[in-house]
Formats: C-alpha cells, sequence, structure tokens
C-alpha cells in the first residue's frame, strides 16, 4: 500500500471514528436529558398487565378504531417539515396581543354554570356545584424543549393560584400540550380526582399524586363521579406518547352528563366514524368541545380540519359547538387566527351552528345556548 493510500485510510478512519463519536454522545446527552422528571414514566406492573387485556391495545401499541396513517396520501416527511421548519408564513404568530378578560375564578357564585378558556384546549367549567378542569397548560411553552414552543402574547393571564380547588381534572392523552408538568405538578394540592385514559396515570403517579386520586378507564367504559355525575370514556383518532415510544397510553374523548348537561370533551381527533357512534349513543350533546387548530392536510387523520369539526358536530347531534386547540402556540403550519376565521365562514355557509368563541378568560354561560360572543379575533395583526 502506498503512503498516499495508507494517509486516506487514516484519515478515514479518524472521519468514522469522530462521526461515532458525536453520535454517541449526542445520545448520550438525549438519554440523559429525557430522565427529567416532567417526561412522565411508562405504564408498568399491573397498570400495563391491565392495558395489556383492553381489546385496544395490540402489538404493543394501542390503536385507533380506523386506520390512520401518520401522514395522509400525497404528503411527504420533505413537504412536512418543509412547511413547518423552512417555508416562511408570515402570519404564523400574531404580532398583536391576545385579548383577554380576568375572571375571579376563587369566587363565582356557587350555583353559577359556566366555562372559563385558558387558550388552546384548556378550560374550567362550574357546573352544578363541581368544579372542573381540562387540560391544563399554563408553562407558558407547549414542549419539553424550553422556549421552543412559545405561548402568544396576552394568553398566559391565569395562573395555578387563580384556581378553585378542582372537584375533576380531565386528561385527553399525554402530549406536553395537553399534559403540562409544571401546571400539574402546583396542582396536585387542588386536585380530588385526575380522569384519564389507561396508561397515563403512570406520569400522574411518578408526579407523586395519590393513586386513590387517579381514575383509569379504557374507550366504552364509564364512571359514575357522584350523584348525577357521569362520565363515558369515548374513543378519539389521535396517537399519545411523551418519549421516543408511542401509544403506550391512551387517548380518548369523554361524554359529561351532569344534572342539568351534557358535554363532550373531545380532546385531540382527526374526524372519524367514532363521532356519529356517540351521537347515536348519546342522543345529543348540549355542548360539544372539539378541536379546530394545529391542523394541516397532511395530518388531517390525527386533527380535525375547520370543515370536519362541523360535520363532527352534526354528527354528536350537539346543540352548540366550542372549536378550541388554537390562538396560544404555533404547533400547526397555519395563520394563527386560521382556525376561527374558516370556521365561522363555513359554519356561516352550511351549517349555522351556535359557536362558542370566547376571549380567554371570558365567561361561557352554560344555560344560554342564545349568548353571542365577539369575533375578537378580526382586526389582530
Amino acid at each position: 500500500m502506498t503512503k498516499n493510500k495508507k494517509e486516506i485510510l487514516k484519515a478515514f478512519k479518524r472521519i468514522v471514528i469522530t462521526t461515532f463519536i458525536i453520535i454517541g454522545a449526542l445520545l448520550l446527552a438525549i438519554s440523559l436529558y429525557m430522565r427529567q422528571d416532567k417526561f412522565g414514566k411508562g405504564p408498568s406492573g399491573t397498570r400495563f398487565e391491565r392495558i395489556k387485556r383492553s381489546p385496544n391495545f395490540k402489538n404493543g401499541k394501542f390503536q385507533n378504531l380506523s386506520n390512520t396513517p401518520t401522514l395522509a396520501e400525497g404528503h411527504s416527511w420533505f413537504k412536512v417539515l418543509y412547511e413547518a421548519y423552512i417555508k416562511n408564513k408570515p402570519r404564523h404568530y400574531p404580532t398583536d396581543i391576545i385579548p383577554s378578560v380576568k375572571t375571579d375564578l376563587l369566587n363565582l357564585p356557587v350555583d353559577s354554570n359556566v366555562l372559563v378558556w385558558f387558550g388552546h384546549s384548556s378550560y374550567f367549567l362550574q357546573i352544578d356545584g363541581k368544579r372542573i378542569l381540562v387540560d391544563p397548560a399554563f408553562s407558558g411553552n407547549a414542549s419539553p424543549i424550553p422556549r421552543t414552543e412559545k405561548s402568544f402574547k396576552g394568553t398566559d393571564i391565569y395562573s395555578v393560584t387563580d384556581l378553585p380547588d378542582i372537584d375533576y381534572l380531565f386528561i385527553s392523552h399525554d402530549h406536553y400540550d395537553h399534559v403540562d408538568y409544571e401546571t400539574l405538578i402546583a396542582l396536585k394540592n387542588k386536585t380530588k380526582k385526575v380522569i384519564c385514559g389507561l396508561g397515563v396515570g403512570s406520569h400522574f403517579e411518578y408526579w407523586g399524586y395519590d393513586s386513590s386520586k387517579i381514575i383509569e378507564r379504557d374507550w366504552n367504559e364509564k364512571v359514575e363521579l357522584d350523584s348525577g355525575f357521569t362520565i363515558f370514556v369515548e374513543p378519539a383518532r389521535h396517537f399519545s406518547g411523551r418519549g421516543l415510544s408511542t401509544k403506550k397510553t391512551l387517548w380518548a374523548s369523554y361524554v359529561l352528563q351532569t344534572p342539568s348537561i351534557k358535554i363532550y370533551i373531545g380532546g385531540d381527533s382527526g374526524y372519524d366514524t367514532h363521532y356519529a357512534t356517540i351521537g347515536r349513543k348519546h342522543g345529543y350533546i348540549d355542548l360539544a368541545i372539539l378541536d379546530n387548530g394545529q391542523y394541516n392536510e397532511a395530518w388531517r387523520y390525527i386533527h380535525n380540519l375547520p370543515g370536519d369539526v362541523l360535520k363532527a358536530a352534526q354528527d354528536l347531534k350537539a346543540k352548540r359547538i366550542f372549536p378550541v386547540h388554537s390562538s396560544k402556540f404555533a404547533l400547526g403550519t397555519h395563520d394563527w387566527d386560521e382556525p376561527l376565521v374558516q370556521i365561522t365562514k363555513l359554519n356561516k355557509l352550511s351549517y349555522n351552528f351556535p359557536l362558542v368563541t370566547p376571549m380567554i378568560g371570558e365567561i361561557v354561560n352554560l344555560k344560554d345556548p342564545n349568548q353571542q360572543f365577539k369575533h375578537w379575533w378580526v382586526g389582530l395583526n
């Protein structure tokens, strides 16, 4: 072997070794970073044995009712990544401050039946004397990596200290924009019961929640919470996961029946036949809360498009729609206000549902189906 060839071979070996060292260091760093408490803990032991008995758990993962590809037909990861990280999106984030109202939740009249939205998919309900919280996220970040998915200016006017004690905390699934570690740690001593899908309770136990407070259920199960309060755990079309593995915990929607109202808590979902099934099962829904935002045609199987929200509400036999999953984070590729603009336009053209579109913090009267809401997003940049 000539001297030049030996030199080239040595250089190549150095490059290979250096590359492996860099990759190894990165993997080690990721592994160490993901040992932080905020990543939670996957189900194991008797909890995992219960999961394995679920008819919705197959081949080591929870499955949707219908085949649900990660990307819709005609889309590629190259296109998705280009649109997410390279393509110019001038109205992806609002430049104006999102308007809000600060309602005093600690001193609401005990007989008031209201909803207060915190932006995205977080909201507070006071119904028939019970206080309910859904998917709270007050930390200002929708990602486990600091300062990567920051909330819009003006959307973080509430904190856990503004909340009364919570009778029922509903969790739709364990993604970071729905299971916010900092918020849930602060809520631990204010929460009487946590209601979630199979496996999600593992995170809460790991974070110090008493196991007796956690109610984990599978799709098509129901729980009698209190006199006149029943929760039906229903399917959704989505996925789950806080680490490298996915679909080890169950994503869910809920029908909450109280003594005076029936509410659909939709969580995240793509459009599918489950909406019609739920509508037939429950007869009607007084208020359907459905995700409408952070969507993309590429992942229409796991997030409703605005038109899907209206079809879903029709399937559910809903009297009113509250579209959520918008106006706080930019997790999709659309303009920040597009979800509300589009659903309002499509609803007026073809459906005419009463739309519940409050500002953050504005009181929604659950017993007033004729309550009107301003289009607060109009005129904002």
